[in-house]
């Protein structure tokens, strides 16, 4: 039996249980076979890079499974039919890494971000109530305006007719 990463992407209207119950259902399609499951986990809802069957987010889950090649073929084949799938992929792997993965460590880590409670990069912005009358600013100058294309006249000699192309 080989290793292989899945990932899939549920529709975002379903919820959070909806989602796990639809994963215990792909795993057991698994686990009946013989095949194990390694490692799972839910990323959350994530928004989409772009629409898919019009979700703009989806459920993201994802499986470290062990299996053969028929039963991942059956596997991809159920996940094609239920219509909550928005996509899925699944990809060979050579070993199983342990502890999270890099999406459930980097989501708790928005340090990239810094402080962004005071906005302390601006520096004193002061009173900002009221900045008083700009006072009149005039009228805006007249617009330049760009000299019309004159239409191109049709006339009716000028255009080849079923006659003309016929004597030609």
């Amino acid at each position: 039996m080989r290793l292989y990463e899945s990932v899939f992407i549920a529709r975002q209207d379903i919820s959070s249980a909806q989602v796990e119950t639809m994963a215990d259902e792909f795993a057991g399609i698994i686990t009946e076979a013989g095949g194990k499951i390694h490692k799972r986990e839910y990323w959350g809802l994530r928004s989409l890079a772009y629409r898919i069957k019009k979700n703009r987010k989806g459920h993201y889950i994802m499986f470290n499974l062990e299996t053969d090649a028929a039963t991942l073929k059956e596997y991809e084949r159920i996940m094609g039919l239920n219509e909550d799938v928005l996509r899925f992929l699944n990809i060979r792997i050579e070993e199983v890494e342990e502890g999270p993965s890099i999406i459930m460590q980097n989501k708790g880590d928005r340090g990239d971000r810094g402080d962004r409670g005071d906005r302390g990069d601006r520096g004193d912005r002061g009173d900002r109530g009221d900045r008083g009358d700009r006072g009149d600013r005039g009228s805006r100058p007249p617009r330049a305006e760009a000299p019309k294309a004159e239409a191109p006249a049709e006339d009716s000699a000028e255009a080849p007719t079923e006659d003309s192309k016929t004597e030609e």
